[in-house]
């Protein structure tokens, strides 16, 4: 199946998520993409995230920040000029599942020919040494996938360690004392002093080959309907933000392999009335219809237990047991 390649005309949050959704939901299934993208000072929340839990709202308005929320699941991540983003679009073909891994390692390999030893490591991370230069996540959907991650070439880590707020669970499974502790720019690792323009143009050669390259421009109407994608979700508080009503009881607790999840809920007579899940797990299904199955349940072991029976809880947190969501709840 032939690759096409795309380089986003705008540096707008909103549009470039749009039109990620665009590629994905409108354009030609017969094909494969490759993007790249770049946005302005912007936090980048997962799906699944309580935003006003995972950013600084002091510095998002003293930096003139933008903060918005993808289609996908997985942690906040910060982007600026100094970061690149790409995303590969394609039929699921056989994955049924989650693969991050697979779409990491073409950039690893680059890296490595260019004399940096990048690893692909953890759920969904690349790193250099023990420091994380790349975040990635997955959207699945009708048997098609969108993958997209960051590459901080020459970010400011100044501004990333202040935007994002890390609670003291991931502080402590990592055994780290900062944000900027872990996070580490790509640039000062290669050998030559190339440039951020260099480098992408070196990764579209090392993604698409050496061959003609089919390079997709967008015209005025494709634009058109990106930017009404755009202003029907991405430019909206209610998708960034949203509101979400006061809970009673919030249980939470991070798992290996899987992230944090944080299960808030309202009970009344020993039934859940209300719960919502929160959290930088990934998954392929909308954890809306876990909270439609858990509403009128009972909270007691064997209650959750029987309601949960036919229901296959990876496909709502990737990486998780039945029985530990169960012990999370309790």
């Amino acid at each position: 199946m032939a690759m096409a390649y795309l380089k986003s005309p705008s540096t707008d949050p909103a549009f470039n998520l749009a039109l990620e959704q665009y590629v994905f939901d409108k354009m030609d299934r017969s094909k494969e993409y490759f993007m790249l993208w770049q946005n302005a000072n912007t936090v980048v929340v997962g799906k699944n995230q309580n935003t006003f839990g995972e950013v600084n709202p002091k510095i998002i308005e003293e930096k003139g920040v933008t903060v918005v929320r993808r289609l996908s699941g997985g942690g906040a991540v910060y982007h600026d000029m100094g970061n690149l983003n790409f995303t590969f679009i394609m039929d699921a073909k056989e994955v049924g599942d989650l693969d991050i891994k697979l779409f990491c390692k073409p950039v690893e390999s680059l890296l490595q020919e260019l004399g940096v030893d990048a690893k692909v490591n953890g759920r969904n991370d690349i790193t250099i040494g023990e420091k994380k230069f790349s975040g990635n996540s997955q959207y699945l959907k009708e048997g098609r996938i969108m993958h997209h991650g960051t590459l901080m070439f020459d970010s400011d880590l100044e501004l990333v360690a202040a935007v994002l707020n890390v609670a003291g669970d991931k502080f402590q499974s990592k055994a780290i004392k900062s944000v900027k502790s872990r996070v580490t720019n790509i640039k000062p690792f290669l050998q030559e002093d190339i440039t951020l323009a260099d480098f992408e143009n070196l990764l579209v050669k090392h993604i698409l080959g050496d061959g003609a390259i089919e390079e997709i421009t967008l015209t005025e109407a494709q634009i058109a309907e990106v930017e009404a994608i755009k202003a029907e979700r991405y430019d909206k508080w209610e998708w960034n933000y949203g509101r979400s009503p006061e809970y009673t009881a919030i249980k939470e607790r991070r798992i290996d392999g899987c992230g944090k999840i944080e299960a808030h809920m309202n009970t009344k007579e020993g039934k859940i009335v209300e719960i919502q899940f929160f959290g930088d797990f990934f998954g392929i299904l909308d954890t809306s219809g876990m909270e439609d199955i858990l509403v009128g349940v009972e909270l007691k072991r064997e209650t959750l237990e029987e309601a949960l029976a036919d229901v296959e809880v990876e496909k709502y947190f990737h990486g998780l047991a039945k029985e530990t969501l169960i012990d999370i709840m309790l």
